[in-house]
């Protein structure tokens, strides 16, 4: 559970980022648009920086959601099953789906943000900002949400097998 527990500790660390980055992308474009309306200026890399915070918020903060167990899930039949039950679904849903998808996106990634870097990509725009640590975010924000997805994991698996007590209770959503 140590592992478990350094894993939540980085989630956390970069989720607060994420949070931070929220709050500066929305002052970003809050001062664009006071620019471009009252003072008739503006700049491509003000709506690049947005992006690209935007893309890290999600990125960022997509661990720390799983940590909180506030992610989007499908839920079929789960909100019907007891405590033993959800720890099985979750379990087969991280063999079965989490961890593939994970690692796809991470094979796919790398190489693709190793790419943009070594050439230093910058956005075609007029004024626009390298493109290249955007996409080195997606292979980061990846590589964390994996991480994530073990320490959920083994926490499932130690509650099924009764070395921990976790609270499972998940509520539907009202629609």
């Amino acid at each position: 559970m140590t592992l478990a527990s350094g894993i939540d500790r980085i989630s956390r660390f970069f989720g607060i980022i994420a949070a931070v980055l929220v709050a500066v992308a929305c002052s970003i474009s809050a001062g664009n648009a006071l620019s471009r309306y009252a003072l008739d200026l503006s700049s491509n890399a003000f709506l690049e920086i947005q992006w690209q915070m935007f893309a890290a918020t999600f990125l960022l903060g997509a661990p720390y959601v799983l940590k909180l167990n506030e992610h989007v899930r499908v839920d079929l039949v789960y909100g019907s099953l007891g405590p033993r039950g959800k720890l099985k679904v979750d379990i087969i849903g991280y063999l079965v789906f989490f961890f593939p998808v994970c690692f796809i996106m991470l094979e796919m990634a790398f190489p693709w943000a190793w790419a943009s870097m070594r050439a230093g990509e910058i956005s075609a725009n007029a004024g626009g900002l390298p493109v290249w640590p955007a996409k080195l975010l997606l292979p980061f924000g990846f590589v964390l949400l994996t991480l994530q997805g073990l320490a959920e994991f083994i926490r499932r698996v130690a509650a099924l097998r009764g070395d921990i007590a976790l609270d499972v209770h998940y509520e539907k959503p009202v629609q």
